[in-house]
C-alpha cells in the first residue's frame, strides 16, 4: 500500500480526509499538533479518531512556539474568539504561519517515511477567510516541495492532497456520513470546552452543514441547536 501523510487536527475536515484516504486505500499515517491551542482536548479526539481506524503509528509534534509567538485568539487566551458571526475579514482565530509550517514538517515526515501524499484538510469555500486555506496557497507549497526535498528532486512523486477544499460544509458533512466517519469523535468549537459553544466560526459553519443534510450533529452543544430549523 501506498503511504499518506494526514494532517489531523481532531476537527470534522481532518477526520473527513482521513475517512477519503482510507477509502482510496492508502495506507495512513497521521500527524497532529500540539501548537499551545487553547481547544487543546482536539489532541485526544485526534487520537480516538485514529484509534477509530486501527492506525497506531500517530505522530504528535510538539510546536508550542506557535502559541509563544501568539497573534491569534487560539493562541492568546486574552483575546476573545469572535461570536458575531462570519464576516468577509480574515478573523483573529487566524494563527499566523500555522499550515505553512505544519505543511513542512509533515512534508519532512513524508520523506523520512517514504510516503507519496499529505492529506490536508484545507477549504477555500466554507471557511474563515484564512490565507493559508486557498488552492493558490496549496499549489505554491507543491511547487516548493518538488524544489526543496530529495524526494521531490529524486521522484516527484510527493504532493499535497486537499479532496474537500472546493466543497461547502454540507457536501463534506455529507461525503463523510457516506464514508462513515466517526464524527461524534471529532470536535470543531474554537472555545475549547468539553461542549461545543455553538456560536463561534467554526461552531456556525458545522452546524450548518448537519442542518443541511437534515441531520443531528453527534456531539454535544452547550446552547440548544434547532436541527430542523436554518440559520
Amino acid at each position: 500500500m501506498k503511504k499518506a501523510v494526514v494532517v489531523l487536527s481532531g476537527g470534522l475536515d481532518s477526520a473527513t480526509c482521513v475517512g477519503i484516504a482510507k477509502k482510496e486505500g492508502w495506507d495512513i499515517y497521521p500527524i497532529t499538533f500540539l501548537y499551545g491551542q487553547r481547544h487543546q482536548h482536539e489532541v485526544e479526539k485526534a487520537r480516538l479518531i485514529a484509534q477509530h481506524y486501527g492506525i497506531s503509528d500517530h505522530k504528535i509534534v510538539d510546536v508550542q512556539f506557535l502559541g509563544d509567538i501568539g497573534g491569534s485568539s487560539l493562541t492568546n487566551h486574552s483575546i476573545d474568539v469572535p461570536t458575531s458571526g462570519l464576516t468577509d475579514d480574515i478573523p483573529n482565530t487566524y494563527v499566523p504561519g500555522r499550515n505553512l509550517i505544519f505543511l513542512s514538517l509533515a512534508t519532512a515526515y513524508a520523506e523520512v517515511i517514504g510516503a507519496e501524499a499529505i492529506f490536508t484538510g484545507v477549504n477555500a469555500l466554507d471557511y474563515s477567510g484564512y490565507p493559508d486555506c486557498r488552492p493558490e496557497f496549496i499549489q505554491s507549497m507543491n511547487e516548493t516541495i518538488l524544489l526543496a526535498t530529495k524526494t521531490g528532486v529524486t521522484d516527484n512523486k510527493l504532493s499535497i492532497q486537499t479532496p474537500i477544499i472546493h466543497k461547502t460544509k454540507a457536501e463534506i458533512v455529507e461525503m463523510g456520513m457516506k464514508l462513515g466517519v466517526p464524527y461524534h469523535l471529532t470536535t470543531s468549537c474554537y472555545q475549547g470546552m468539553e461542549k461545543a459553544c455553538g456560536e463561534c466560526d467554526s461552531c456556525l459553519l458545522r452546524i450548518e452543514g448537519f442542518k443541511k443534510n437534515q441531520a443531528s450533529d453527534p456531539i454535544e452543544y452547550q446552547i440548544p441547536i434547532d436541527w430542523r430549523g436554518s440559520l
